[in-house]
């Protein structure tokens, strides 16, 4: 399960990610809490504008992030991306102390979180088959999503338990604060370990990427059910904020749902990472099981009952999302790595504001449940489309050994052929050496 932690790299990784996400779900906590309860009268819509800010950049910029990703040194790129992020972090936090923030400004902010996070993600996604041999590119992102879900764990808790204790402000300093441990992670690094990566000098750009997804049926499968689920199914701070509130709970009550989500998230990021390799099948299946965790939980008559089905949904949902990211960094040509990894990300992040604003109407308009419960009707959507695909494609055949067993066939990875200039021949080029044979003599 921890096999790749036997790399130098990915251990001083592991460790610094792990308290930047600590932050960063502390942060999360703060500003969707200042936004619905400090900037605006418990206001989800205006809760879904700022998600769909911070996460629509990936999708805007995507052609250019996944082409920097692919281009230049990514251990760079992340140190400059981190940098930039601490000293947002600091700019949001000295301006809620000093009570001068607005509810545009905080708009602002969110795009320029949204802007640095846009080439953040495909770097740090990529990076990942950078630390770690290809036999264990699948164990490290699942990891990676057991330290991210580990750090949501607390997180979120101490994030609503420092807004009541100290005020949302501090909060975001604090998470400036631990920037810090990412950045030194990536300084000690040994750079001489890491692994060589091909680079791809042509010219093709996101249009090379798109043309690789769109030819394969199984990575179409699997961006679309992703887009359905992050746009409908991963609106999380709206769902348990808007929950919270009908339960008469406040900021504390919010951080602990999403604590919660955590413990389910943690489980099936673990598993993830005792799986060899990721599989399609796997992200098919967990779309059907979210749909049915949400409508679950969407029933749920008490705040205990419903933080009890977040297991459920948060250990669905990155069982899903672990296995695509794994499954689409080890099926694809590392020349195109980047920019594919690009296109991933902003279908996830760049969903957001196609789903985010309409969950927060829904939420304001019918109730928290009706916004929970079309998420469920979108991770069910996207199972059927997998089941379609699953029965159409082909691979789904009888199992060699058994008779009542089906099998689907798993695509291995692929590189890709760049097409050459044709060569005109001549009649020097196309002369040849003559090959001299032995002797035989005529006894022979």
């Amino acid at each position: 399960m921890f096999r790749s932690f036997a790399n130098l790299n990915y251990r001083i990784w592991f460790a610094g990610a792990l308290v930047s996400n600590v932050g960063g779900w502390m942060q999360a906590t703060a500003q969707d809490w200042v936004v619905l309860t400090e900037l605006t009268d418990n206001d989800a819509t205006a809760m879904g504008v700022t998600m769909a800010l911070q996460f629509g950049p990936p999708l805007v910029l995507v052609s250019l992030t996944g082409w920097v990703a692919d281009r230049f040194d990514r251990r760079r790129i992340l140190l400059a991306t981190q940098g930039a992020l601490l000293a947002l972090a600091i700019a949001v936090g000295s301006l809620l102390l000093a009570g001068l923030m607005t509810l545009p400004m905080m708009f602002a902010f969110a795009l320029g979180f949204g802007v640095v996070n846009a080439f953040d993600a495909p770097a740090r996604q990529a990076f990942v088959s950078d630390m770690v041999s290809a036999a264990d590119t699948s164990n490290a992102v699942a990891l990676n999503s057991a330290s991210f879900n580990l750090a949501r764990m607390v997180g979120p808790a101490v994030g609503g338990l420092l807004i009541v204790a100290i005020g949302s402000g501090w909060v975001f300093i604090a998470n400036a604060a631990t920037f810090l441990a990412m950045i030194l992670a990536l300084m000690l690094m040994r750079t001489h370990l890491l692994a060589p990566r091909p680079k791809n000098r042509s010219r093709g750009g996101l249009a090379e990427g798109f043309r690789y997804v769109w030819a394969r049926s199984d990575l179409k499968v699997v961006f679309v059910t992703v887009f359905l689920i992050g746009a409908f199914g991963m609106n999380f701070p709206i769902f348990a904020s808007t929950m919270a509130l009908e339960f008469g709970s406040g900021a504390d009550g919010y951080g602990v749902l999403s604590s919660v989500l955590a413990i389910g998230s943690l489980i099936g990021a673990l598993l993830a990472a005792r799986r060899d390799r990721a599989r399609v099948r796997v992200v098919i299946l967990a779309a059907g099981g979210f749909g049915i965790a949400a409508f679950v939980s969407a029933a749920m008559p008490t705040y205990l009952s419903y933080a009890v089905t977040l297991t459920f949904t948060g250990f669905m949902i990155v069982t899903l999302l672990t296995t695509a990211n794994g499954y689409v960094q080890i099926t694809t040509d590392p020349a195109l790595r980047g920019r594919v990894l690009a296109l991933y990300m902003a279908v996830i992040m760049g969903s957001t504001p196609v789903g985010a604003p309409i969950a927060g109407w829904v939420a304001d308009a019918y109730g928290p449940r009706a916004a929970i419960m079309l998420g469920g009707t979108a991770g069910f959507l996207a199972c059927a489309i997998g089941a379609i695909w699953v029965f159409t494609s082909g691979r789904l055949h009888r199992h060699e050994s058994s008779r009542f067993r089906l099998t689907l066939d798993e695509t291995r990875p692929l590189r890709v052929v760049q097409p050459v200039e044709p060569v005109d021949y001549t009649e020097k080029t196309a002369a040849t050496t003559p090959i001299r044979l032995p002797r035989r003599d005529d006894g022979e």
